[in-house]
């Protein structure tokens, strides 16, 4: 068998599992871009206070979305070796994490103050900012309960019903934030970007209503007793989780606070500035959801494979889903810059924002072929239940070299060899930390996978 032919299965189930992945996080990314887009149409105040918002609540919802990750390889590992038993307790147990994890959440979301002091934003802006994380707030336990669900079925290969409740809810959030911050609903005035955060907290319900009854309704789901034989909270199994997930959770924190933080931490350069990167942080997002997907799906696979004793099975699907992330990220980073101007004349009226915006997407572009390997290797790790020691690489190369580096960067350049750069600065270091995280992923990937002597459970 040639090396093409031996590799091509892997490959198909790869892409089997990775594109309702990527249908369903590119509807929930439509989300996103269309609220930058309506709140960007609506006025450029409500525009920075959502970009502010949204940045902290996503940095609070990936932290805590990336700890019940651990679910998906916790569930694999059990598919892989054949233990259904095992499945139904060990979500469950997941899903009483996702409720004491919702209460520190939602408390934080609600008294956000002593991090936007620290921002130096108008008053316009802070205001904005308050109603909207004070309003979204309440739909974040059923965001939490609802991606311990995504996790499990992730985990089982079913991610297709992931891509259909993704586009149902996203076909009613964009109508309905429309009317809301244009005051379009009877009886209720014009919402401005806080109307962003009521459609959203009642599209998360409605995710974890469809869920629910999907997974009730199904005989599928019938062997794990999801529902019908509840089991109380364990301090062993969700102990687990927690050593998994916290690392996981830490990690994706870091990732997303890496770009999120951003937005205050150039609050200073003027709503504008602010306005033009989250446009630019959106069009990232977007482009990051494929190699994303395609480290989901391989993480499924090197689970299932490790589950089943299979190591050389695992390197297999993760070299394979490296060498289908980085080839489809670069072409999809060209064909956006080559049509960035009327990508960036979509999201915003404003020439200013628009011609800033334009100027650095650029920067997205350079790094993606780097954050694919980081990306799909991080997620494979994850497959060999190896937490720490990326968390670690991912503290180093993201807020060591990508926040703090672009800071220095943005405001001090490099003395007389470089100017202050502003907010081109932070994109900077973006791609040298994607540089950095790519070597460091895809040289421990490297050593983990060639590691015969057995599976190696922390790390």
């Amino acid at each position: 068998m040639s090396p093409h032919a031996s590799r091509l299965p892997v490959a198909r189930r790869i892409i089997d599992l990775a594109w309702p992945v990527l249908i369903a996080q590119l509807s929930s990314m439509t989300q996103m871009v269309s609220d930058t887009v309506l709140t960007g149409r609506y006025s450029t105040t409500d525009l920075a206070a959502v970009a502010i918002g949204s940045g902290i609540y996503i940095s609070i919802v990936m932290l805590m979305v990336g700890i019940l990750q651990a679910v998906a390889p916790t569930v694999a590992h059990h598919v892989g070796a054949g233990r259904k038993a095992e499945i139904g307790p060990a979500v469950q147990q997941g899903f009483w994490l996702a409720l004491g994890l919702a209460i520190p959440a939602v408390l934080f979301l609600r008294h956000p103050d002593w991090l936007l002091r620290v921002s130096e934003i108008s008053p316009a802006v802070e205001e904005g900012a308050r109603h909207y994380l004070a309003t979204i707030a309440w739909g974040l336990p059923a965001v939490l309960l609802y991606r311990t669900f995504y996790a499990f079925t992730n985990a089982l290969g079913r991610t297709r019903v992931l891509m259909v409740i993704s586009l149902v809810t996203t076909a009613v959030h964009i109508p309905l934030s429309w009317a809301l911050i244009n005051g379009k609903l009877p009886g209720l005035p014009p919402l401005g970007g806080q109307g962003c955060a009521v459609s959203t907290v009642v599209i998360c319900w409605l995710a974890l209503l469809a869920a629910s009854l999907h997974v009730a309704g199904n005989s599928t789901y019938a062997p794990y007793r999801i529902f019908s034989s509840w089991t109380r909270p364990r301090a062993r199994p969700i102990g687990e989780l927690l050593r998994l997930g916290l690392p996981m959770g830490f990690s994706s924190f870091v990732e997303i606070t890496a770009f999120t933080l951003i937005a205050l931490l150039v609050a200073r350069l003027g709503a504008t500035v602010v306005a033009s990167h989250r446009i630019v942080g959106n069009l990232a997002a977007l482009i990051y959801m494929l190699p994303l997907a395609v480290a989901i799906a391989t993480l499924v696979l090197v689970g299932q494979a490790l589950g089943g004793g299979n190591r050389p099975g695992a390197r297999h699907a993760a070299l394979t889903g490296i060498a289908l992330a980085t080839g489809l990220s670069t072409l999809i980073s060209v064909i956006a810059w080559l049509a960035r101007d009327p990508i960036m004349a979509a999201y915003t009226a404003d020439p200013a924002v628009s011609g800033l915006a334009a100027s650095l997407a650029i920067y997205i572009c350079l790094y993606q072929f780097f954050d694919a390997i980081q990306t799909v290797a991080a997620h494979a790790l994850r497959g060999y239940k190896i937490t720490f020691g990326p968390m670690l690489v991912h503290t180093l190369c993201f807020w060591g070299i990508g926040l703090a580096g672009g800071y220095g960067l943005a405001y001090h350049g490099l003395g007389s060899w470089l100017p202050p750069q502003g907010v081109a600065g932070f994109w900077q270091s973006s791609v040298l930390s994607n540089i950095a995280a790519a070597l460091a992923f895809g040289t421990y990937l490297h050593l983990v996978s060639r590691d015969d002597r057995g599976l190696v459970t922390s790390g």
